[in-house]
């Protein structure tokens, strides 16, 4: 099966960034989709992010051959039974969320004989609403797709292939086992970003404002991750909270062992944790996952 037609559902960030990529790297098919917020809808609309916004959610997944939705993973299953209506047959249904088993759970829960397929494009900014949405966003980027058993062949390679026309590298993973990854790389970070920053938020009646005035490069990278969306990121926990859980406690371990390293004025185990953190930077930046130049890109005059 081939999909000429695609529905966004949610028209955020990353609802936004499908559609303008649609435009610009598949520009034979049409898009169309719709949002709750009769506002975010107008701006999506005015800043032209698919070919058509719909005012009502069965309206955009008529007739479509792919239907992707774009809202956080807590309001998926509501997501879905608003679009049930007007899904055609054949429709394709997915999304972009970042924890899988629990919303491959309720879209089968909403969506009995559909064909469900749920995915995870591994890219974003802290940026939210229709404004933050661009071309690019999935270029060199994955996009996981966590298929459930006995899906429909012809519609895992359709989906695959429309990602992989967006610019992103496709990976089959278990619904269970992305979750686990994704707890260690994605949903551990932030939960500690929110953390420390709500540490020193804490702390600015003490220090006189003093740690926002002289934050220096690693507060302000965890600033910026702290400043996601927070309803995404809620839903987020909530419903990967077995592994975000058990990676939590794998990281308290960690944390207490360095606490024991510093005490002790251990020096050696000091030094080789920080030379084998070094080793994943220079990993991850081969792997074409973040940018190489110095000072993470940033220039100097800026």
């Amino acid at each position: 099966m081939s999909i000429r037609s695609v529905a966004i559902i949610g028209l955020g960030l990353l609802g936004g960034s499908i559609g303008l990529a649609v435009q610009a790297r598949a520009p034979d098919i049409a898009t169309k989709g719709w949002d709750r917020d009769p506002s975010v809808r107008e701006r999506a609309a005015a800043r032209g992010l698919m070919g058509h916004v719909y005012d009502t959610p069965e309206d955009a997944v008529a007739e479509a051959d792919l239907v992707i939705l774009c809202v956080p993973v807590g309001a998926m299953g509501d997501a879905a039974r608003a679009i049930a209506p007007g899904l055609a047959p054949h429709a394709i249904v997915s999304d972009v969320g970042s924890s899988k088993a629990a919303v491959a759970e309720a879209l089968a829960a909403a969506l009995p004989g559909v064909t469900v397929i749920p995915a995870h494009p591994v890219a974003g900014t802290e940026q939210s609403g229709p404004e933050a949405g661009f071309a690019s966003l999935f270029a060199g980027r994955w996009c996981i797709i966590t298929p459930p058993e006995g899906v429909d062949s012809q519609a895992l390679e359709a989906l695959s292939d429309f990602w992989t026309q967006l610019g992103s590298k496709v990976e089959i993973m278990d619904a269970a086992h992305h979750d686990l990854v994704l707890a260690v790389t994605s949903h551990i970070p932030h939960l500690i970003a929110y953390t420390i920053v709500g540490t020193a938020s804490d702390l600015e009646d003490v220090t006189q404002s003093e740690v926002i005035k002289y934050s220096a490069g690693g507060f302000r990278d965890f600033t910026r991750i702290a400043a996601s969306d927070p309803v995404m990121w809620r839903d987020v926990f909530l419903t990967n909270r077995q592994a975000v859980l058990e990676m939590l406690g794998r990281f308290t371990e960690d944390l207490t062992a360095l606490q024991r390293a510093i005490r002790s004025g251990d020096g050696d185990t000091l030094f080789d944790l920080f030379t084998r953190t070094r080793a994943i930077r220079r990993a991850v930046i081969e792997q074409g996952q973040d940018d190489e130049r110095p000072d993470f890109g940033r220039g100097h005059g800026e």
